[in-house]
């Protein structure tokens, strides 16, 4: 796992989001017989030609981290991740001391109220109840009436605090349901996409339901053993039929790579478990605009798989030249190495 490891200083971590949004440095990689060009992510339009497809991840992130507290008064934090049978699976924390059973309010919100349950899945997920004024709240079409009560789940390593919500949600953000951002899009601007359009660039939307894999690291030794947490995804026909017929497509972000390459492989909607790694090929996708990486992440692996080895060189530059990583940090588009 070293071949997938990196130094990065806690300085580099990026604690606040660009201002404005596509102010972002953008590391530009057209392949190894290019050099670098260091530019902003308001550039992007110059580097699009008419009949590219650009492809973007619709989900919207749901307020789902939950500040609570026992009726006995001591503190529990839930994160919703999923719907399921009337309830959510979620992360509760500390986990072992809260018996199943528990009950759970809100002191900001006095209507709301979780009931935690028993675990459910994997890495001690729990299964929790919400309610709202006594009704449930088990779609995340309804997750607005957490609002109140919940906030943004942002990353652990983001540890300023006073954001904006929709500082962590794209512009263009629309179905609810997700745990975590697709940060590449939150670059975005909605005057920046009118530029991609004038450019003759089609702009088509997936959705993919960010889960909290995005923040786990890979701890086998060999990453073929490592099990990846399926999410749910969609890939309407428009948008599939736009990417066949494109003269490049180009992907903001890993989630709409993994929604696009997942549709490749099997149905156009449904669960994907897919691990993105060397050796892996790439079916739709030829470039892709993403941020800056955790070390031993499966993002790194995709962009390992999607440049080769040459990401280090990459991240060298970025780190020489005061970039900014991760969740609101800067970002690179990268053309996909030839197979």
């Amino acid at each position: 796992m070293k071949e997938f490891d990196y130094g990065l200083p806690a300085e580099a971590i990026a604690q606040n989001p660009a201002v404005p949004r596509d102010s972002a440095k953008l590391l530009v990689d057209i392949g190894a017989d290019h050099p670098l060009q260091h530019l902003t992510v308001a550039n992007l339009p110059d580097h699009l030609a008419a009949g590219d497809v650009v492809v973007v991840n619709e989900t919207s992130v749901m307020p789902a981290r939950l500040p609570l507290r026992k009726v006995t008064g001591g503190a529990v934090e839930v994160l919703l991740l999923e719907p399921v049978d009337n309830g959510w699976t979620a992360l509760v924390k500390p986990s072992r001391r809260v018996k199943s059973g528990t009950e759970l309010r809100s002191e900001k919100d006095k209507d709301l109220q979780v009931i935690v349950g028993d675990e459910i899945g994997e890495d001690g997920q729990r299964k929790v109840v919400v309610l709202h004024g006594g009704t449930a709240v088990s779609n995340p079409n309804e997750s607005e009436r957490l609002s109140m009560a919940g906030e943004s789940p942002l990353p652990p390593y983001i540890t300023s605090t006073g954001h904006s919500p929709e500082r962590y949600q794209t512009v263009y953000a629309r179905i609810p349901g997700s745990a975590a951002a697709p940060t590449a899009g939150l670059h975005l601007t909605k005057e920046l996409l009118q530029k991609i359009r004038d450019k003759g660039a089609r702009i088509e939307k997936v959705d993919l339901v960010v889960g909290i894999d995005t923040f786990r690291p890979v701890t086998v030794d060999n990453p073929a053993n490592h099990i990846m947490h399926s999410e749910s995804y969609r890939v309407d026909e428009r948008t599939w039929e736009a990417c066949q017929a494109a003269h490049r497509v180009v992907a903001i972000g890993t989630t709409t790579v993994r929604a696009l390459e997942s549709a490749a492989r099997g149905e156009l909607s449904g669960r994907t478990d897919l691990f993105l790694r060397r050796g892996s090929q790439f079916e739709v996708v030829d470039v892709l605009m993403t941020n800056f990486h955790m070390p031993r992440s499966t993002l790194l692996m995709m962009i390992d798989a999607f440049i080769g080895e040459r990401w280090r060189e990459l991240y060298q530059e970025a780190l020489e030249n005061d970039y900014r990583f991760l969740s609101f940090g800067d970002a690179m588009l990268l053309h996909r190495a030839p197979s």
